[in-house]
């Protein structure tokens, strides 16, 4: 019982101070996962605790147990919209952009350090995916929204490029571990029926929770729990026909996220917990194992290995990748940088050391160097870098809190928001019965002082107020808009961004010139509408915060409908010397 209440409490502890600790980092920019990264490194053999943990196959059971809580809320968290812009793009550099990444890895490690070429490409096979965890757990603790066009590409690509990677790695291994000669003929062929296996059991599995889900009567805590252990299962059974389990889990994930569940909503806040629990422990594991003297013998192979990803294999994998899809320049360089490596190619590391390949100990820690350098250089610039760029949007209005009404059987969700009302609210200084809605809600009544003034008090809506409202759920933008528009919290602000005024997307360019200085446009354009004129420099591919300056003036891409057609375009007059043509 002793040596039992010994390990709880160190494992209670490491949990406990990862999370403080990544409490304080956040706030200094830090990424999260290097955090837990540290802290299990400090409690290892040759750190402040000296625990001696040398159980790869633990750390590989428990970090692929993580991976399919974590891919499997990154998959529920992927609404259908953000493929509309990104789906082609995010595959490309998910599956050429992984074999270019493996190939010119491979092609650098031979000719710098001369090792044979099957060690070389499954050393860019495991370094080959990158992390959407922890570049969008910095952008969230940096208070940071990037454009949906690229968000949406890290976002895809980070969910589907981990089974190309796996795929890659066991491929590679197992032709090293088996003697045979490398073919481009048989690799192609495993990762054809991995990612169709794959992807079928993905559909079927998210398709079947759904459906149980409709059928299922039982206490909404158990959905989340249910969620959970359905991943978990279809994972197992696709690998053990030889699919690619991490893509059927992120499609399941898609499929149950954009159902309409009345579950969803407790499903996804679980997840949330399980999703970081899942990344703490996987992190502190790895830290764990680690033994950081081991990692100067090939200290100079991973730094180079680090350099030559970073500086030169990355952006040449994402110009070809993109180069059918027109992304602004400025883009592309910001999709570049954002190759983070994360807990992944830690992970694959332990398969060629599993498998009892020679100097299986130089795979792990070529990889937990690559993820050290890669957490702390790039880590670090990408909210600064995403912001000189001109890639962060205003923040979205939304209620400050949420509660699902799920048990009251209505045909639509229905939910409870709660607002704050600040003095950059529309709603503020008005009564109720002032605002007009093009949706329907019930006005609850709000929160002030503590004390709850009902509607029939008929109070009106001051600053600091938390007003309560009932909704459908798919009006919640409508609402958010008029109740939370500008809040405190916004790290840009929305008149800054747009501009103060709006105009209609079918506006011809000739109506706007007539009253605002857009400098020459040729008569052709001057027919164009704002839509048009956008779709045609944008290639169709137009998001939120894409934005055009003519003569003084910005037009910034306000609002589209569902058909992908801009209904908004904010206006911004410029001084003299931010005007640019065209």
């Amino acid at each position: 019982m002793a040596d039992l209440n010994g390990i709880m409490l160190l494992m209670g502890s490491l949990l406990l101070v990862s999370i403080l600790a990544a409490v304080v980092s956040s706030r200094l920019g830090a990424p999260l996962l290097l955090v837990f990264l540290v802290v299990g490194m400090l409690a290892g053999e040759e750190g402040l605790l000296g625990i001696g943990f040398d159980q790869p196959e633990i750390a590989f059971l428990i970090g692929s147990l993580a991976l399919v809580i974590i891919i499997f809320d990154g998959g529920m968290r992927t609404k259908r919209e953000r493929f509309r812009v990104a789906l082609w793009p995010a595959i490309s550099l998910a599956t050429l952009g992984v074999a270019l990444t493996s190939t010119l890895t491979a092609l650098g490690i031979v000719w710098l350090f001369d090792l044979s070429w099957p060690i070389a490409l499954l050393i860019g096979a495991i370094l080959s995916s990158t992390d959407a965890a922890a570049v969008f757990g910095i952008f969230q603790s940096q208070n940071l929204k990037i454009k949906q066009r690229v968000a949406s590409t890290l976002e895809i690509e980070s969910g589907t490029n981990d089974p190309m990677a796996v795929i890659l790695t066991m491929t590679m291994t197992t032709l090293i571990a088996s003697g045979e000669a490398f073919s481009f003929t048989v690799v192609g062929l495993e990762v054809a029926q991995q990612l169709t296996i794959g992807f079928i059991a993905g559909w079927f599995g998210g398709r079947l929770f759904v459906l149980m889900a409709e059928k299922i009567t039982a206490q909404f805590a158990f959905f989340p729990l249910l969620a959970a252990a359905s991943a978990v299962v279809v994972f197992a059974l696709t690998s053990s026909i030889g699919g690619s389990g991490f893509l059927a889990v992120y499609l399941m994930g898609y499929k149950i996220g954009n159902a309409r569940l009345p579950q969803l909503m407790h499903i996804l806040q679980v997840q949330d917990g399980l999703a970081w629990l899942s990344q703490i422990m996987m992190f502190l594991i790895l830290g764990l194992l680690v033994t950081p003297s081991h990692l100067i013998e090939n200290l100079g192979l991973s730094l180079s290995i680090a350099g030559l990803m970073i500086f030169i294999v990355r952006p040449l994998a994402v110009v070809v990748s993109l180069a059918p899809f027109s992304f602004p320049i400025r883009e592309q360089f910001f999709i570049s940088w954002v190759g983070l490596r994360g807990a992944v190619p830690i992970i694959l590391a332990l398969y060629p050391w599993l498998s009892g390949l020679p100097g299986q100990e130089l795979f792990f820690d070529v990889a937990f160097v690559v993820v050290l350098v890669s957490l702390i250089l790039q880590g670090w610039t990408l909210a600064p870098l995403a912001r000189w760029l001109k890639l962060e949007v205003p923040l979205e209005a939304e209620p400050d809190r949420r509660m699902a009404l799920d048990q009251v059987g209505s045909n639509d969700p229905l939910e409870l928001w709660s607002y704050e009302i600040s003095e950059r609210s529309p709603a503020c200084d008005h009564y109720w019965y002032e605002l007009r809605w093009s949706v329907p809600l019930e006005f609850v009544g709000l929160i002030r002082d503590g004390e709850w003034l009902q509607p029939t008090e008929r109070p009106k809506l001051l600053e600091d107020d938390h007003v309560l409202v009932v909704a459908k759920v798919q009006h919640i933008d409508e609402i958010s808009r008029v109740l939370a528009a500008g809040g405190k919290a916004r790290s840009l602000n929305s008149s800054d961004f747009f501009g103060d005024f709006t105009l209609n997307g079918e506006l011809s360019l000739a109506d706007v010139a007539s009253f605002y200085p857009l400098g020459h446009l040729n008569p052709q354009e001057l027919t164009m509408s704002l839509h048009a004129f956008f779709s045609q420099k944008f290639h169709r591919r137009m998001v939120v915060g894409d934005q055009l300056t003519l003569g003084n003036v910005q037009l910034t891409i306000r609002e589209l409908n569902e058909e992908n057609r801009i209904t908004k375009v904010g206006v911004k007059l410029l001084d003299g010397s931010d005007s640019k043509s065209g």
